[in-house]
């Protein structure tokens, strides 16, 4: 059987809307965005109208249903609009993800299917609320507990930089619900609702890059989760909330080559039109062998992503290829985006130029969804425990 690496009928057409509505609905209003911090709410709406939000939930839920494939090819569209709008897009999806793998029947029934129907003055949106001020890779440090009292579970703690608090109107929350057992099975996972009594939402964080991303702390004080409001099984909590970044680090990849994509195509036009020595500096060797470079690498981390949703598709494990991928797409756009302002000279340091936002924009892809350390460290980790 031959490899295959082009994208089906319907894959392309899922790019070709994807890119006329990064084209037509997110570059006009991203540097809007980006210097007041507003919430894209307009661009939302008109991303559902067209099905652009919560692929993955699945067809019994109202969904499409799309793979991780599928997912791959929209999620580097938008981000070639604005990432910063496109994480707002997507964001939904993470805190989906541990609900799709494993809630029960009447938890999709009641939280995922209200995000598709649509029809509302505005999208219905979650947030995946498990780092803390001081737990963010570190499992160890994990402090909001849970504790069953009767026949309700009391949640106390906070959770820190949660893409979405701001809006959603459920969290995905993981919890320690046994001390001595921690990641081996002491934490369980609920969704919790905004409105509830003893949620707190905390004030908008204003970020590097991606500003109109709504990131905020949220503390919970003897908030009371119903029983039904668990995900999966007691003491399954952090075995889920791990297994989403197999579905959903693939896609924050592929957003990368996005963004790193946008930057080159600036440096590539601006090389063509500034001129010195007399020529354009495209012409210069020193120019070309940096977008050569980026040219290759942004095809390199493409394939690094489409490798690792292809393997979620076929129903293997692609822990480590995920790792892989947003290792090096997260350094890729950091390189793009500095190598492009770079290419601009000092036009590209001027906030009158786009290769500024994207640069700060692709500072958080080393961060969020784990920094590039803690993806070598998963590499490692699983290069050993496959020999």
């Amino acid at each position: 059987m031959s490899i295959d690496f082009g994208l089906s009928d319907e894959q392309l057409a899922l790019r070709d809307m994807a890119h006329d509505f990064a084209k037509n609905e997110m570059r006009p209003v991203a540097a809007h965005h980006d210097e007041t911090g507003e919430y894209p709410w307009a661009v939302l709406v008109k991303a559902q109208e067209v099905g652009l939000l919560n692929t993955h939930v699945g067809p019994e839920n109202g969904g499409l249903g799309l793979g991780a494939m599928d997912g791959m090819v929209i999620a580097e569209e938008l981000a070639w609009g604005c990432s910063g709008i496109g994480t707002a897009m997507e964001a939904n999806g993470l805190a989906q993800q541990p609900v799709i793998l494993g809630g029960s029947e009447a938890l999709k029934a009641k939280y995922l299917s209200p995000m598709t129907a649509g029809g509302g003055a505005r999208p219905s949106m979650c947030a995946y609320a498990v780092t803390e001020p001081g737990a963010g890779s570190d499992v160890q440090g994990l402090k909001t507990t849970a504790v069953k009292k009767g026949d309700k579970w009391v949640i106390n703690g906070s959770k820190m930089w949660i893409t979405n608090a701001g809006v959603a109107d459920w969290f995905f929350v993981v919890a320690v619900t046994d001390a001595a057992k921690l990641a081996r099975g002491g934490m369980t996972a609920f969704i919790v609702e905004r409105a509830q009594a003893g949620v707190t939402v905390g004030k908008k964080e204003y970020n590097m890059g991606q500003r109109c991303s709504d990131t905020r702390g949220i503390t919970f004080e003897d908030v009371e989760v119903s029983e039904d409001n668990v995900v999966g099984q007691v003491g399954d909590g952090w075995k889920l909330a791990m297994a989403a970044f197999d579905y959903t680090r693939p896609s924050v990849s592929c957003a990368a080559v996005g963004v790193a994509r946008a930057a080159m195509e600036h440096a590539i036009q601006y090389a063509t039109e500034r001129k010195t020595f007399g020529q354009p500096i495209a012409n210069h060797q020193a120019i070309q062998f940096m977008l050569a470079d980026m040219a290759t690498e942004i095809d390199a981390g493409r394939l690094l992503c489409w490798k690792a949703a292809w393997m979620k598709d076929a129903g293997l494990r692609n822990t480590k290829e995920a790792a892989m991928a947003k290792a090096f797409c997260a350094d890729v756009v950091m390189r793009t985006t500095t190598n492009a302002v770079q290419v601009f000279g000092g036009y590209g340091y001027s906030e009158e130029y786009p290769v500024e936002k994207l640069m700060r924009d692709a500072k958080i892809f080393q961060i969020y969804e784990g920094t590039s350390q803690i993806q070598r460290i998963i590499i490692a980790r699983e290069m050993f425990s496959r020999k």
